[in-house]
């Protein structure tokens, strides 16, 4: 970021990602004492993953609905994000360490700088509501 040009504006993004789905859990059942019905159990399970950033200051937000969370998925992201980088802007996008988000393999995009936030740091993320 250091090699920005003189008076180029800076937008701060906050990025996450959140596996939403169903997966069946055992279940109980009535039964008469002393009697073991069969209960069979739904292993199926589907879920897909939101990837999600948003810039609280500009209003602005870019958001990817993926069937998996891995490198490939999350080269995606900042792809999608870069895209809504104000014009001539610069965008720093903090997120956590997830594996996917701090492998070498991850191309970032010019108009973007990823922080990854300290381990254990929940006080960091950004405040909800207000």
């Amino acid at each position: 970021m250091a090699d920005l040009p003189e008076g180029t504006p800076v937008a701060v993004w906050f990025q996450d990602e959140a596996r939403i789905g169903q997966k069946n859990g055992r279940v109980r059942i009535w039964a008469r004492k002393g009697t073991r019905p069969r209960l069979p159990a739904d292993q199926r399970y589907q879920n897909t993953y939101l990837f999600g950033a948003i810039c609280p200051k500009r209003g602005a937000g870019a958001a990817l609905v993926l069937p998996t969370a891995n490198t490939e998925a999350m080269q995606l992201h900042p792809d999608e994000i870069s895209k809504h980088v104000a014009c001539k802007a610069h965008a720093v996008v903090l997120m956590d360490r997830a594996g996917w988000h701090s492998t070498g393999k991850l191309s970032v995009p010019k108009n973007i700088t990823i922080i990854l936030l300290p381990p254990k740091s929940p006080e960091l993320n950004p405040p909800i509501g207000d």
